[in-house]
């Protein structure tokens, strides 16, 4: 009995040791963080509530989170105005998994101690003043997913050992001072789905192993002096791959690109990187991450005078017992209130931007990024009530501060366009892509849940190659907003490309581009009509010329389809009105105050008649004028440079369309079809 007791007590001081440890560790974090501050922000206007003597993951941090452990798990101190440097002593953030630090204006270099953090997921340095190389140790930061160095000063070449991270997804260094050549190893990233290295002083040629990485959708080499021929496997990823402004260049297939003369011309192809002897890649040692812990992380070494008598271990076993149960209650009901995801609700005395509510009710999956959320206020997907955001899927949602880092915190310099109910800005997410994210006033939104929920739902469910697509959301309860994020289109929208009244600009569409345009829009209009792909059938309510954007082909994609199933009536009833004045809004409209597909039909032949005569007032047109003198009405820019039978053909549509009688005018599918021969 007393060796069975023996056997189950004696877990027991080494839980304890667990906990006494944690609590050394804690201090480790504490005395790193102390000295961040002091490097950081050694004016001392921005880390006011970093208290020497406070607890890390007490909550009263700014930028600060911790994991369910106790130790500090992300630092988030993006556009800051922090203006020091970054210390060695970061390195003593041993738990550390995401630093965000872009956006600010730190200068000296980037410490070689960094490579010590080994858990860590996402180092963001972007738009910064560091300069001095690109440390070879981050190569032993073996979690690393994300890595942004772009946009500071930054010399030397690109470290070979970088080909080591293989869990790498993102790696961006654009907008450098970065030379030397393209290491190969890069190549050897198998996740690599985005590889920014432009804008900086870079030569020699493309190493065709990059070719071949299995998931890169991004290659921009813009802006060096690279020179060869480009790898044939590139064309794969189209628009993806950016290489103006390498005047050496050449290859097959890019049309951009020369032709390379031949190997009897002399052209031989350049090593992107130093080689050894043999052939080989030279590298380096790379210091390796140590653990510091006598305990890691499954294991944990036993004492040598673990064999004592019974009786004594009995006594001092519940002793311990004892004092390991205080420690470990008060310990858990500490954590409770800090760890992540925690759903605990905080007083509005709290709301403001420098202290966070740690939560994740649906984080995304994709993102190692901390769930952020500011506290209280209205949230109609905050779970627990007659929905959930996770009904629109998990990794559809974005968390505030992915939103907010996206634009710059909502910079003016990042704004696309203001309305009485929604304002739009330009960002850039944490994979280098390029968005549109649309501020929605919880004023403007339906109030009930499940009406929002609903026309959330419906948003996520279009999806078409002449559609806008709804990439995800975000909804601030204390900002009392919800965000849009969607696609960037970056040729604007079809206004800008009317009433132009300099025949020579650029911005005069040719006429297949105009009429490849309209078949676009009809094609994206027949789509929500119809009953595809599971979805419901939809009415846009808002087809003009500003809700038609365009993307890098000139493509067409609606803007914002089904928008009005998330917006109060008074505010849909305000966007109609608009589309009144603008002469989009059917005559059936003012009798009947119903809305239906033939109002999107009317829509449509009134954007036609714009496109083809490159006017943005088209209400004074007679129809039946255009249909007689089609060419005494097309747009003049175009100096009598298009198909008179496509000319006619579409001025017929746009008769047809714009009919007095709603029952007159044709269905999309009929002009999809008519369109088409």
């Amino acid at each position: 009995m007393a060796a069975t007791r023996f056997r189950f007590l004696l877990p027991l001081p080494l839980l304890l040791l667990s906990v006494l440890s944690a609590s050394a560790r804690n201090e480790e974090d504490a005395r790193a963080l102390m000295a961040l501050k002091r490097a950081l922000d050694p004016a001392g206007r921005v880390l006011g509530s970093w208290d020497p003597s406070g607890d890390p993951c007490g909550g009263s941090f700014v930028g600060l989170t911790c994991d369910p452990t106790g130790r500090v798990a992300s630092i988030s101190l993006q556009g800051r105005g922090l203006s020091g440097s970054l210390p060695p002593a970061v390195a003593g953030l041993r738990r550390l998994q995401g630093l965000y630090l872009h956006y600010n204006g730190i200068k000296g270099t980037i410490p070689r101690e960094i490579g010590s953090l080994s858990k860590l997921t996402d180092l963001y340095l972007d738009v910064n003043h560091l300069t001095g190389q690109v440390p070879a140790e981050i190569a032993a930061m073996a979690s690393l997913q994300v890595l942004q160095l772009g946009y500071n000063q930054l010399t030397g070449s690109i470290p070979l050992q970088l080909g080591n991270l293989n869990k790498l997804s993102v790696l961006s260094m654009q907008s450098n001072q970065l030379t030397g050549a393209i290491p190969a190893t890069l190549g050897e990233l198998t996740q690599l789905t985005r590889l920014d290295l432009s804008f900086n002083n870079l030569f020699g040629s493309i190493p065709s192993k990059i070719a071949e990485v299995p998931l890169l959708q991004v290659f921009d080499i813009r802006n060096n002096t690279l020179s060869g021929s480009v790898p044939v496997g590139l064309r794969r990823l189209n628009g993806g791959f950016q290489y103006a402004n390498n005047k050496g260049l050449c290859g097959v297939g890019f049309s951009l690109l020369v032709l390379c003369p031949s190997s009897e011309d002399g052209l031989k192809p350049n090593k992107p990187e130093p080689f050894g002897p043999d052939g080989s890649v030279k590298t380096r040692q790379v210091p390796q991450s140590a653990n510091p812990d006598n305990c890691s992380e499954s294991h944990c070494s036993k004492s040598p005078n673990a064999s004592t008598g019974v009786l004594v271990v009995d006594v001092v076993a519940v002793v311990i017992g004892a004092a390991f149960c205080g420690l470990f209650a008060f310990s858990w009901y500490r954590r409770q209130k800090q760890k992540i995801g925690s759903s605990l609700e905080v007083s509005d005395s709290r709301l403001s931007t420098d202290h966070y509510q740690q939560k994740e009710v649906c984080r995304r999956s994709a993102s190692p990024l901390i769930s952020v959320e500011y506290s209280n206020g209205w949230d109609p997907l905050s779970g627990g009530g007659v929905g959930s955001s996770c009904e629109v899927g998990d990794s559809f949602r974005f968390n505030l501060e992915e939103v907010e880092c996206a634009t710059q915190y909502f910079s003016d310099i990042n704004l696309l366009g203001k309305s009485g109910f929604a304002a739009t800005y330009k960002g850039i997410l944490r994979d280098g892509s390029v968005v549109a994210v649309k501020s929605l006033n919880k004023t403007s939104c339906k109030q009930e849940e499940s009406d929002f929920l609903h026309g959330l739902k419906m948003l996520s469910l279009l999806r078409h190659e002449n559609l806008v697509s709804l990439r995800g959301f975000c909804c601030s309860r204390g900002r009392g907003e919800c965000f849009l994020v969607y696609d960037f289109m970056v040729n604007g929208c079809l206004s800008q490309y009317l009433d132009i009244t300099d025949g020579s600009s650029a911005s005069v569409l040719d006429w297949p581009t105009r009429v490849s345009i309209i078949r676009g829009i009809a094609i994206g209009i027949e789509y929500l009509h119809s009953k595809k792909s599971s979805k419901p059938p939809v009415v846009h309510q808002n087809i003009s010329a500003d809700k038609i954007l365009l993307d890098h082909h000139f493509a067409p994609r609606l803007s914002v389809p089904g928008l009005h199933k998330l917006l109060a009536d008074d505010v849909v009833f305000s966007t109609l009105k608009a589309s009144a004045a603008m002469g989009y809004l059917a005559p059936e409209y003012s009798t009947t105050g119903r809305f239906t597909d033939k109002n999107d039909v009317f829509a449509f032949g009134i954007v036609v008649l714009q496109v083809i005569t490159g006017r943005t007032d088209v209400s004074q047109l007679k129809v039946g004028a255009l249909i007689s003198d089609v060419e005494g009405l097309i747009d003049r820019n175009l100096n009598n440079v298009f198909s008179g039978t496509e000319a006619a053909k579409l001025a017929a549509v746009a008769a047809y369309c714009t009919r007095e009688v709603p029952s007159q005018r044709p269905t999309m599918e009929a002009v999809v079809q008519q369109l088409s021969h």
